[in-house]
């Protein structure tokens, strides 16, 4: 299994779930270049641009690890690296795991929710060239939704600030502005989508439309707050895999050799 964290985060933001697969898969952990303890000397700009870069980001550590028939697990928009990542070497991954995804964050009225507002987006992006710390400690615990796990919040806010701002500037670009709708389509890859009952980062109703959108694809929503259950409701993110790998994806491989 191959973990692939969200914005502003790092590896260690899996450290709560990837145990309970430690018995029966091999754990890949990375930091995304820009990330974490990556090497910062490898960052290119035109790069990380849009998704594509940490896509290949995935690719690598895939190549570089001779890694095979694996489990995806992507939080927040990793869910999108790992959608493009599939896209492009689909023989690589045998299912993909979507914590949170979103392929667009802005809403697209009137068809489409994706939770946040263009001016959200901008005011969001115009804070954090003011008052990077201040957006940090504004963003973490609207992220969260846990005030009731102040720790959580103060870690996520944490990470931020452990980012180059520069580089925080650009990878939240690429994220809020994003749009791959269009991409949802050419998956071919067996795939969850894991959202929580409520997210205002990603509503359910993304996950509805990712859903309709992906074929051999499952959505399940746990009942938790927030946009990192992985981090406040772990148990209930590790039951809903585990569902998954036991008994959705064998039923969508077998549905897949007969012809169905």
């Amino acid at each position: 299994m191959l973990f692939a964290h969200g914005f502003g985060c790092d590896q260690n933001m899996w450290r709560f779930i990837t145990g309970a697969f430690e018995p029966q898969h091999q754990i890949i952990l990375f930091d995304y270049v820009g990330s974490g303890r990556s090497d910062l000397q490898q960052y290119r700009p035109e790069r990380y641009s849009n998704l594509n870069g940490y896509a290949q980001d995935i690719l690598d550590v895939c190549h570089a690890t001779e890694a095979r028939d694996l489990i995806l697990v992507g939080h927040s928009v990793s869910g999108t690296s790992a959608i493009l990542a599939a896209i492009k070497e689909p023989n690589l991954f045998r299912a993909l795991v979507l914590v949170s995804p979103s392929p667009r964050y802005m809403d697209d009225p009137p068809d489409y929710h994706g939770g946040l507002k263009r001016a959200d987006v901008e005011e969001l992006l115009a804070t954090m060239d003011k008052n990077y710390i201040g957006w940090a400690n504004f963003l973490a615990p609207a992220i969260l939704q846990r005030p009731d796990r102040p720790e959580l919040s103060q870690e996520l806010a944490q990470s931020f600030c452990s980012t180059d701002p520069h580089i925080a500037r650009r990878f939240a670009a690429a994220t809020f502005y994003s749009d791959n709708r269009a991409d949802l389509s050419q998956v071919s890859v067996s795939s969850l989508m894991l959202h929580c009952a409520e997210d205002a980062i990603a509503p359910v109703g993304v996950g509805e439309y990712m859903h309709q959108q992906m074929k051999n694809s499952v959505l399940k929503i746990i009942p938790a707050t927030g946009h990192c259950p992985h981090l406040s409701d772990p148990d209930l993110t590790i039951d809903a895999i585990c569902a998954f790998l036991t008994d959705d994806l064998p039923r969508i491989e077998s549905r897949q050799r007969v012809g169905h």
